[in-house]
């Protein structure tokens, strides 16, 4: 055994015993010691994007998946976390463009890199099981099983709106849009109809609604989040009638408040919609308008926080209940893809609405009332549009008095009296739209013939594969400019025809991965029966940024997968888990240009007051000041990004596991700091050191014997209260506490004096103990000592050494301090036996003398409670 700890040599010696013997590769047939077949926990982090590089915020993100798989293993499961690369993506695009290089050879070398910095961290990850989601043998069954949703009727062709690049060539996410220009090119964006592929999850929505309620093991906050994206809402789609040219139409919307219908004093339609289109005939002042809302954004975002535009048409539709004429307006803010594309105006008591009227000077008609509160049409008040049996309808006619329900009823039975109205239930869910005119993605298997239409490509000349060596320079989808790739024969008339060139949404190729890993050799189906076993996954790790869409695609895509008979299971994640991110200071310069220069950490020298809190900084190269910029995510833009070798290199991968675990709740956000590193890796060297000291005295140790001195029993009392602690910890992911569990242990022992005959044996169970609850977090170091100190003769590789089983009666303790008070204040302190009866306790309490002090008078009472205090009371 090495007398100092080489934190380098040890991960490598460990790492090289755990890859001869192959330990993390995951089977469905794992059985116990007896004979009888494991558990299974599947435990996974959300795949990573291959960026290129690591930085200890992924540390923390795995080691988190890390310490539940090793401690799962420990508790008996049979344990699997496989991983893999989310490699499809713009992020690719745009690399190759900046480099002139193809996005699969970009991603390829990525992927290389990112293992080769994976693997000094020591996960135990099954790569036999790696998918890369731009590899054929995945996205072959992106391809299949669209295929099948087209079948179904989940998958189909409509025209949609998108924002068009006019100079790149492509449609822009709306993120994309800044300022109502590309990103990338800085050109006014338009506003596009262009053909795509959308899956029907709205056909799905009540369910993925409904099932949130089995997902007990589900951040709250996730749950409410996702209810809110899928919005159930009920209402009535009602009808504004009109005449147009000549021929009687109607202008249908939707709306949660019918009870509001008396106070509608204008529509507003969506600048794409038919009506507006009509109306803008002959009109340059609507086309003007018309034209400048294409340069808006189609996103709901956009639309609630954009200045509110409109025009009015001079055209006028039919009140459906009084039949009073209401003026048609034109409004940036109502979006044609959402709902009818209309909205009744109903500003007394709309917020949206008020503001728009207010604006242009339009009638606000107040017709819901509340008791005690005052209407005012100079500002709005949140009850102007409360939903409540509180407020009743007002200047409604015949509806006057009702409370909401009884309105609600009122006005839907009307309308349906008239056939202008009925109920309905909607959601803010919208269909998936996953066309996209890039190249790096899944190709959609559509063929456009001139004769046929679009036409699927047979399942047999699947994959559809996309060609790896494009170069995108920019100028729109390199594959539409490649022949190779686009010509085809129709497979039903044999006539010449193109493949389509929009590739699919990267979040098709997340919404499934994880069932993949289950079965990844497999080349007959997207799964085969091992998905069955290890599916529902156990734990999903995660960032919260993942609440909605990915997690809602992956819950639809299951149960897609469910309806064809592929699985079994509804639901694909039993629990989530979505950790805080990791922190760091970070350092600037403002130049003359008001643009900022990131430094380094390492660039930099910082200044410290007298209570060591950070009051400036300088750049080392030039001496000069720089600018504090506080604790941020750690990013590549703010150069505070820690990389993982640095610090492996410096103190080893079990101090920057342990620390990141120890740095704060995993839910939190914790700061990354080198200082905390450094104790941490004292910390561990200490460890080492005492073993290193006590190796023979614990290898010599024999069983515990029945009699053991008070020094033993207090130890053993630390050690299993420390434990049971831990377990609990482990248990709820708290696992920087379980790392100060293990400090609280390791200085119990170490400050514990072998005298007495017994002593020696309860250090060696003390030594089990803590090697194998640090073990999770620092696998490497405590393999090693587990090893050195004996403990894997009896127990085989700490790996698959059991968990440690908490000794209750260890736990007991044999005699029990007791405070005392007289007349409720403190004045002594007594010990007693654990057994004593009340008598004895009253006895010795009265006999302290420092209590003796304070008793000038008759005791009228001594209260006891137990094993806490007694307390004297005396005249």
């Amino acid at each position: 055994m090495r007398d100092t700890y080489s934190a380098q040599e040890v991960e490598s010696e460990v790492q090289a015993q755990w890859k001869a013997k192959d330990v993390y590769r995951a089977v469905e047939d794992a059985v116990g010691a007896d004979g009888q077949p494991k558990p299974k926990f599947y435990v996974c982090s959300m795949l990573p994007y291959p960026s290129g590089k690591l930085h200890m915020g992924h540390v923390r993100n795995y080691t988190l998946n890390d310490v539940m798989y090793r401690y799962y293993r420990m508790k008996g499961y049979n344990v699997m976390t496989p991983m893999g690369w989310d490699a499809f993506g713009l992020p690719a695009e745009n690399a190759a463009i900046a480099k002139n290089v193809a996005p699969a050879a970009w991603t390829y070398n990525n992927i290389a890199d990112m293992k080769t910095q994976m693997e000094p961290l020591g996960l135990a990850f099954d790569w036999s099981r790696e998918v890369a989601t731009c590899k054929p043998d995945y996205y072959r069954w992106n391809q299949w099983m669209f295929l099948k949703m087209l079948e179904k009727g989940v998958a189909y062709r409509k025209t949609q709106i998108v924002n068009w690049d006019p100079v790149d060539k492509t449609v822009l996410a709306n993120e994309q849009v800044i300022d109502g220009r590309g990103w990338r090119s800085g050109a006014v964006v338009e506003k596009r109809e262009i053909p795509g592929y959308y899956l029907g999850i709205t056909q799905y929505a009540q369910e993925l609604l409904d099932d949130l309620s089995k997902l007990d093991g589900w951040p709250e906050q996730v749950r409410r989040m996702q209810e809110h994206w899928i919005g159930r809402s009920e209402g009535v789609t009602l009808a504004f009638p009109y005449e147009f040219d000549g021929e009687a139409k109607k202008l249908t919307c939707y709306t949660t408040r019918p009870d509001t219908l008396m106070g509608v004093t204008f529509v507003a339609i969506a600048a794409e919609h038919p009506l507006a289109q009509a109306l803008s005939k002959g009109r340059d002042d609507l086309q003007a308008f018309i034209a400048e809302c294409a340069k808006g954004g189609v996103s709901e975002a956009d639309m609630a926080t954009m200045e509110k535009k409109g025009v009015a048409t001079g055209f006028f539709v039919n009140h459906p209940i009084t039949g009073a004429p209401v003026e048609v307006w034109i409004a940036n803010y109502v979006l044609m893809g959402y709902g009818e594309g209309a909205v009744m105006g109903v500003p007394a008591h709309d917020e949206r609405d008020f503001a728009f009227a207010k604006k242009f000077g339009l009638p606000i008609r107040q017709v819901v009332g509340k008791e005690g509160e005052t209407f005012s049409l100079d500002a709005w008040e949140e009850w102007y549009g409360e939903k409540s049996e509180a407020t009743h309808l007002v200047n409604s006619g015949e509806f006057d008095g009702l409370p909401f329900h009884q309105a609600f009823d009122a006005v839907v039975a009307k309308l349906e009296s008239l056939g202008l109205g009925h109920r309905e239930v909607k959601f803010r869910l919208r269909d998936w739209g996953i066309s996209r005119q890039r190249y790096w993605g899944t190709p959609i298997p559509m063929i456009n013939c001139p004769h046929c239409g679009a036409v699927p490509v047979p399942y047999e000349d699947l994959p559809v594969t996309l060609p790896e060596d494009l170069v995108p320079d920019g100028s729109g989808n390199p594959l539409a400019k490649c022949e190779a790739f686009k010509r085809c024969k129709c497979p039903k008339c044999g006539a010449d025809a193109e493949r389509e060139t929009d590739t699919m949404d990267t979040f098709v190729d997340s919404s499934w991965y994880f069932q993949r890993y289950c079965s990844p050799d497999c080349d007959t189906a997207m799964v085969d029966k091992r998905a069955d076993y290890w599916m529902p996954m156990d734990q999903y790790i995660g960032g919260i940024e993942h609440a909605v869409l990915h997690l809602l695609y992956a819950r639809f895509w299951t149960k897609v997968m469910r309806d064809l008979g592929l699985v079994k299971y509804d639901e694909p994640f039993r629990r989530l888990f979505t950790q805080g991110m990791l922190m760091a200071e970070c350092y600037y310069r403002e130049g003359a240009d008001g643009r900022k220069r990131w430094f380094y950490p390492d660039e930099v020298e910082v200044q410290y007051d007298e209570k060591g809190r950070p009051v400036g900084a300088i750049c080392k190269e030039d001496g000069e000041p720089v600018t504090l910029g506080g604790i941020e995510k750690m990013s590549k833009s703010k150069n505070n990004v820690v990389e993982p070798r640095d610090i492996i290199k410096k103190f080893g991968a079990d101090t920057a596991r342990s620390f990141v675990m120890f740095a704060g709740p995993p839910d939190q956000s914790a700061a990354w700091s080198n200082s905390g590193a450094e104790g941490t890796y004292r910390f561990l060297r200490r460890v080492w050191a005492w073993a290193y000291a006590n190796r023979d005295a614990v290898r010599a140790a024999g069983a515990i014997p029945a009699e053991l001195s008070r020094e033993a029993k207090h130890l053993r009392r630390e050690i299993h209260a420390a434990l049971k602690q831990a377990e609990y910890d482990f248990d709820r992911m708290q696992y920087n506490t379980v790392v100060s569990a293990c400090m609280k242990m390791f200085n119990t022992i170490d400050a514990f004096d072998v005298k007495a005959e017994g002593d020696a044996a309860c250090v060696r169970e003390g030594a089990s103990i803590l090697l194998r609850v640090l073990y999770p977090v620092a696998p490497h170091i405590t393999t090693a000592l587990f090893g050195e100190l004996g403990f894997a003769d009896e127990m085989g590789d700490l790996i698959d050494a059991p968990w440690p089983k908490v000794d209750e009666a260890a736990m007991e303790a044999d005699e029990l301090h007791l405070v005392v008070q007289v007349n409720g204040k403190l004045r002594g302190q007594i010990t007693v036996a654990a057994d004593a009866d009340e008598k004895t306790i009253e006895e010795a309490a009265l006999a302290n003398p420092d209590v003796q002090r304070f008793i000038d008078a008759t005791v009228r009472k001594i209260i006891i409670v137990k094993r806490k205090l007694v307390n004297i009371v005396a005249k």
